[in-house]
């Protein structure tokens, strides 16, 4: 279960009444597998899994497993207290997923040591992999992170923090830990618009990122990931340029728009969507405008870099 290269974390459609509107759930993964990626993340953060009911993870995971058909491996979110994690793990197991992220617990923080046997408690419940989430008040050190190395379902962690140096060190610590499953075990950059990231990532041994962006562009997505991945310094740089640091300034204008942005790109790409859930806000109608302009510029140096190939 050791992923390598891009990564798909699909939202979660709405319909004008606010239920989860399946169908367009349908066509948004059909989109995302045609893009290629190497896994799918369901009902994860992009995914609004903090709003979805459990009947309502269900659906949402079993939708994804049925439109995958295997065509890619299925993690499916889960979090919140130990014991709600291990009752979404089970529902994960039930619709079919291949594999878990489990997200920081809900609201409390602990100590490294702490957080290891919160993932015990979890992964006892549940014989799928288990990647790891850590941010926030969920903070690994090398120790912790080379104890989850006897915990036989965790295959990988996930960074939401930022910090390469620290992340250099749980890197290190356990492919230096002479552990069997040393070699094997994954490494992913989860940071919101990892793009803006993904080549320090890679300096410190970590190939594998989320992309929210390929849920609405993945035309722009793909052909980034291409330039990495061959070294094409000059694509990287003009699709940086064009689009990633002008969507991130406007992601970072308010809080919770790594989603709600998301959505509305989804929405401007003819992907009805619909509205996030409270707490998030959706996007204003000027900042639509602005997503649109930033998504136009990316694809004009996207033309502008295939005429010069």
């Amino acid at each position: 279960m050791r992923l390598h290269g891009l990564l798909s974390f699909p939202l979660t459609p709405f319909t004008e009444d606010g239920k989860v509107n399946l169908a367009v759930l349908a066509d948004h993964i059909e989109r995302q597998l045609a893009a290629g990626p190497s896994g799918l993340f369901v009902a994860c953060g992009t995914g609004e899994f903090t709003s979805l009911s459990t009947q309502e993870y269900r659906d949402v995971v079993g939708t994804v497993v049925r439109v995958a058909a295997g065509r890619a491996p299925v993690f499916a979110g889960t979090g919140g207290g130990p014991q709600l994690a291990r009752d979404f793990a089970a529902a994960a197991a039930e619709a079919g997923a291949d594999g878990l992220l489990l997200l920081p617990p809900y609201l409390v923080s602990s100590t490294p040591a702490g957080l290891v046997e919160h993932v015990r408690f979890v992964a006892e419940a549940t014989g799928l992999p288990i990647t790891v989430y850590q941010r926030g008040n969920a903070v690994l050190d090398p120790a912790a992170a080379v104890a989850l190395l006897d915990v036989p379902t965790v295959v990988g962690i996930k960074d939401g923090r930022g910090d390469v140096s620290a992340m250099l060190q749980l890197v290190t610590a356990i492919r230096a830990s002479g552990h069997p499953r040393a070699a094997e075990f994954g490494f992913l950059n989860g940071l919101p618009t990892a793009e803006l990231s993904v080549q320090a990532y890679r300096a410190i041994g970590v190939d594998s990122y989320s992309s929210a962006v390929l849920c609405f562009v993945p035309d722009i997505a793909t052909a980034f990931y291409r330039a990495v991945e061959t070294g094409d310094s000059a694509a990287t740089q003009a699709l940086l340029a064009a689009f990633y640091l002008p969507f991130v300034a406007l992601r970072d204008l308010v809080p919770g728009y790594a989603v709600a942005l998301v959505k509305a790109g989804a929405r401007l790409e003819g992907l009805d969507v619909g509205a996030v859930r409270p707490p998030l806000v959706d996007a204003t109608p000027e900042h639509v405008e602005r997503l649109a302009a930033t998504i136009e510029a990316g694809r004009a140096a996207l033309r502008g870099l295939r005429r010069a190939a």
